[in-house]
């Protein structure tokens, strides 16, 4: 196994799953390089976020926010920028507005449709034909290839992007960026669970109620965390499809011009 740290979490009351990834060693990038500590951020949706009794965001000079959700998602729950901060939309769902991932919230609402949808074990699997959608669907790698020109564009850092829970679109543009990089699978592994805990207590309380009204308990914990099978998923359909993260860059996302720099902002 390798031995490279997860990111960190940083505490912020209005921002939930806040994730900074620095420090993760990047053993393809040289000998002791690492993410540069303030420059990537992840979390969930910014729409509780408030800059005024929260200036964690502020005080981090975050400049853009890449936003991974749909139109709908984005409607429903608008961010709240930190000050000076300039919105990038991503939608990595555009063609599939109803995926699992995007509609989180709405099996939590209504038992009897989380078990009609996703019952029986349907739940875990189509989260995996979500993930392989992320990697293969071409407006998905349109919104990637997006957030890999923005984190290598400078003047774009700190960079913080999301999706609404922060832990499926956002878990694999983390993923990306950091074989990117140069990150071993054992680091993107360990930094792609990392965020189980806080997703789980963001969504406790409609667990609960979910629970409480009927719902499948296996169900619940399929929508509010993250599983190793999920992001296997991605990988092996990069993998089948373009044999590893280079050819998948420079073929399918068509970002190899913007390689270097990413490596040169992001990497110290």
């Amino acid at each position: 196994m390798d031995s490279e740290p997860t990111g960190r979490a940083v505490e912020a009351p209005t921002v939930a799953n806040l994730r900074d990834l620095g420090g993760i060693l990047l053993p393809g990038a040289g000998e002791g390089r690492s993410v540069r500590p303030g420059a990537l951020l992840r979390s969930a949706d910014l729409a509780h976020h408030d800059p005024h009794t929260d200036p964690v965001l502020t005080e981090r000079g975050v400049q853009v926010v890449f936003d991974l959700r749909t139109t709908g998602e984005r409607e429903a729950a608008p961010d709240v920028l930190p000050p000076g901060a300039r919105p990038f939309v991503g939608d990595v769902l555009g063609t599939r507005p109803g995926a699992a991932p995007a509609r989180l919230a709405r099996y939590l609402e209504d038992p009897v449709l989380a078990e009609q949808e996703l019952g029986g074990g349907r739940a875990e699997r189509l989260f995996e034909d979500a993930y392989r959608r992320m990697v293969l669907s071409p407006g998905a790698r349109s919104a990637y290839a997006a957030l890999v020109q923005t984190a290598a564009d400078d003047g774009t850092h700190p960079l913080l992007f999301h999706c609404t829970a922060g832990k499926d679109r956002t878990g694999w543009g983390a993923a990306l960026l950091l074989l990117l990089l140069g990150a071993g699978q054992d680091a993107v592994r360990s930094e792609y669970l990392a965020v189980n805990d806080a997703v789980r207590a963001r969504y406790e309380p409609h667990v609960r109620r979910f629970v409480e009204r009927g719902g499948d308990p296996e169900i619940a914990a399929v929508l509010t965390e993250v599983r190793p099978a999920y992001l296997d998923a991605a990988l092996d359909a990069l993998t089948e499809r373009w044999g590893d993260i280079e050819r998948y860059a420079r073929e399918a996302l068509r970002v190899e011009a913007a390689l270097d720099r990413l490596r040169a902002e992001l990497t110290v």
